[in-house]
């Protein structure tokens, strides 16, 4: 149920949520021409929020958008964090091209659209934790920016809805034979104790959290490689992880519903695990 009176952000106005309104004429409803960003927050503290204003301004420069914000992004969402109830929150931000006259070029002259909201920080339940959590595997059939964080995202929707099909939490994506990511999350596998990341390129999101994952594993002595994993070398690992903001890090132990490294989340796993929630602290 939709939280009406929660405070959001728009366009240079802290507003309740159920006075927030946009036309119709918006690109980022007509065409989803807009990005976006989502930053998770610990005790009122935002987690890397350096890391995620540097994506955004990725994702704005790949969609050829002028940041309309620049350096007021961090007081901004500082004030929203403060206007909430609850102290571990998930801030959402999108920016849209603005409001136009429907036709695919770029408009001259419009004010881009600036929205804000903050929401409960949903994070991993201690059986997710313990147990693990299931997945299925598909082709990545979604274009060749998945780098851009746009709010273009019917493919990741359709992938993610794959996964609610089969009751798995993701849908875990390989292209042309080799590992790219999950429909909302990316993805590390484990081989004789080493955790391998497919690398950052245009066809994953750089994720922030696959940041601090990799990071903290090499703070404990988990030693690591970025590079490309074959469909066979994943799905034949001694473990498989999701990362992302809200999962922070997670164990897969189940594949396209059979059990997978036997079924329970490896020691890697619980030593990363345990060193993230350190550095949450």
């Amino acid at each position: 149920m939709i939280d009406a009176d929660r405070v959001v952000y728009l366009n240079g106005e802290f507003l309740p949520l159920g006075n927030a309104k946009i036309s119709v004429l918006d690109r980022g409803f007509i065409y989803g021409d807009g990005v976006y960003e989502v930053v998770p927050v610990y005790a009122r503290k935002p987690f890397r929020m350096p890391q995620h204003l540097a994506r955004l301004a990725h994702s704005l420069e790949g969609i050829r958008l002028a940041d309309p914000l620049r350096d007021r992004w961090t007081p901004l969402i500082g004030d929203l964090i403060a206007r909430q109830p609850f102290d571990d929150q998930a801030v959402y931000l999108q920016i849209t091209r603005g409001v136009a006259k429907r036709d695919h070029a770029f408009p001259q002259g419009v004010t881009p659209t600036v929205f804000m909201m903050s929401n409960p920080l949903v994070v991993p339940t201690r059986e997710q934790v313990e147990h693990g959590v299931g997945v299925i595997t598909a082709e990545d059939n979604r274009w060749l920016r998945c780098d851009l964080k746009t709010t273009s995202l019917v493919g990741n929707v359709l992938m993610r809805q794959l996964a609610a099909d089969h009751d798995a939490i993701e849908t875990v994506m390989f292209r042309n034979g080799y590992l790219t990511e999950a429909s909302a999350s990316n993805v590390l596998i484990v081989r004789d104790g080493r955790i391998i990341a497919p690398p950052k390129d245009n066809l994953i999101l750089p994720g922030i959290t696959y940041d601090a994952t990799l990071e903290i594993a090499k703070a404990i002595g988990v030693p690591l490689d970025v590079r490309a994993v074959t469909r066979a070398e994943a799905l034949g690992a001694d473990e498989m992880w999701l990362s992302s903001s809200s999962k922070e890090v997670l164990a897969i132990t189940r594949v396209d519903g059979q059990a997978f490294a036997g079924g329970a989340p490896g020691p890697v796993f619980r030593r990363v695990w345990e060193a993230f929630q350190a550095r949450k602290r």
